[in-house]
């Protein structure tokens, strides 16, 4: 049952990757938006990278900032090249606004803060792929 979507967004063949490591985040995540999106969930780049040869390629990749840790711009890169097109969005807590900061300086499109709400996290989302109006926007760091 889906509560709370809205027609457009149910029959949108858009798809996102969840990277993340620890299995409760990545589970909130998923269940935040499945119902919108297909989504997907991963523990690690490297697997998401096999997903996206086997699979469709991802338009949307949520991706840990603890995964980007200091060397944040190899991972914004390697999911670029692997996925031309790709949008990412880093999720972060207070403890790693550092690690987000240096994935946003290297290319990713956005940053997502905990604590997670359902309502923020799909508003980002939508603005990441172009749905409900929000403009997207490139910030430079």
């Amino acid at each position: 049952m889906q509560i709370g979507v809205a027609t457009s967004h149910a029959v949108d063949q858009r798809r996102v990757f969840i990277i993340e490591p620890d299995e409760i985040t990545r589970a909130a995540l998923t269940f935040m938006l499945q119902d919108e999106i297909e989504t997907h969930e991963m523990a690690s780049a490297a697997a998401a990278y096999a997903a996206g040869q086997d699979w469709r390629k991802p338009d949307l990749v949520l991706v840990s900032a603890l995964l980007a840790g200091a060397d944040g711009a190899a991972l914004v890169t390697g999911l670029s090249t692997a996925f031309p097109g790709v949008r990412v969005l880093v999720v972060h807590d207070q403890a790693s606004e550092g690690e987000a900061l240096a994935a946003l300086r290297a290319g990713a499109h956005g940053a997502l803060a905990k604590p997670l709400t359902i309502a923020a996290v799909r508003k980002k989302v939508d603005a990441l792929l172009g749905r409900g109006g929000a403009p997207l926007i490139q910030l430079s760091l």
